[in-house]
C-alpha cells in the first residue's frame, strides 16, 4: 500500500488539539468491541496519547476504524499504540453481566474498568457515539469517533485485539461453536451450531436470537 495512503486512512488530531486548546492535558479515548455478539464478552479500551508530539500520527500511521483493519494490522498497531500510549487500559463485562445489567449498562461497566486500569484521572473523555453522563467528567461524543480521532481509534483497537484474543481462548473451552472464526457475531454457521448444540454459559440468553432459541426448545 503506497505510504500516503495509508496516512490519509491514519484518524485525526482535531478533537484532541481543540480540547487540549481549552486546558485539558490528560485526554482519554475510549471505544467497545463485540456490544452486538450473541457470545463473549463486551470489550472496552482506554488510551491517552502524547497529543502534544509532533510525530504522533506518524508514529501511529494506520491507526483507525479497527474494523476497517486485518487481524494481523491491529496486533502490530495494537503493541505500538501501547509503547506510545501515556496510558492505556482495557475493561470487559460478561457475558453473564450483560444479561443481568443490559448491553449499555455492561459497556459502560466495561468502560470503566479500562479507565480504571489507565491509573490515570482524565480531564476529558472522548468517546464513540455511546453517551456517558453518570460519569461526572467533561466529554464529547463523536459520531464514527474511532474513524475521526486517533485517541479513539486507538482505544478500539486495543479492545477489538484483547477480545479477539478472548474469542479465540473461549473457542477451545467451547469448540463446537466456532468462536475463532465468528467471534461470536450472528453469522448462519453460528446459528447452525446453536441449532445444534444449545447455547454454552457465554451465550448473551438476554439477546433476541438466544431468547427466541430458547423458546423453541421450550
Amino acid at each position: 500500500m503506497p505510504k500516503e495512503k495509508r496516512a490519509s486512512q491514519t484518524a485525526s488530531l482535531l478533537y484532541e488539539h481543540q480540547y487540549a486548546k481549552s486546558g485539558c492535558q490528560r485526554i482519554i479515548g475510549l471505544d467497545e468491541a463485540g456490544r452486538g455478539t450473541w457470545a463473549g464478552p463486551v470489550a472496552a479500551g482506554a488510551v491517552c496519547l502524547p497529543i502534544e508530539r509532533r510525530d504522533l500520527q506518524k508514529l501511529l500511521i494506520g491507526v483507525r476504524d479497527s474494523k476497517q483493519m486485518t487481524a494481523r494490522q491491529r496486533v502490530a498497531l495494537a503493541e505500538k499504540i501501547k509503547e506510545v500510549a501515556l496510558a492505556w487500559g482495557v475493561g470487559s463485562a460478561s457475558a453473564a453481566e450483560i444479561d443481568d445489567l443490559g448491553i449499555v449498562p455492561a459497556t459502560k461497566l466495561a468502560m470503566r474498568r479500562a479507565l480504571e486500569t489507565t491509573q490515570l484521572q482524565p480531564d476529558c473523555l472522548l468517546l464513540d457515539s455511546l453517551a456517558w453522563p453518570e460519569m461526572n467528567i467533561p466529554q464529547i461524543c463523536i459520531v464514527k469517533g474511532d474513524s475521526h480521532s486517533l485517541t479513539i481509534a486507538a482505544a478500539s483497537v486495543l479492545a477489538k485485539v484483547w477480545r479477539d484474543e478472548q474469542m479465540y481462548v473461549l473457542a477451545q473451552q467451547y469448540p463446537d461453536y466456532g468462536f475463532a472464526q465468528h467471534k461470536g457475531y450472528g453469522t448462519p454457521a453460528h446459528l447452525a451450531a446453536l441449532h445444534a448444540h444449545g447455547p454454552s454459559p457465554i451465550h448473551r440468553m438476554s439477546f433476541a436470537p438466544l431468547r427466541k432459541l430458547a423458546g423453541e426448545s421450550a
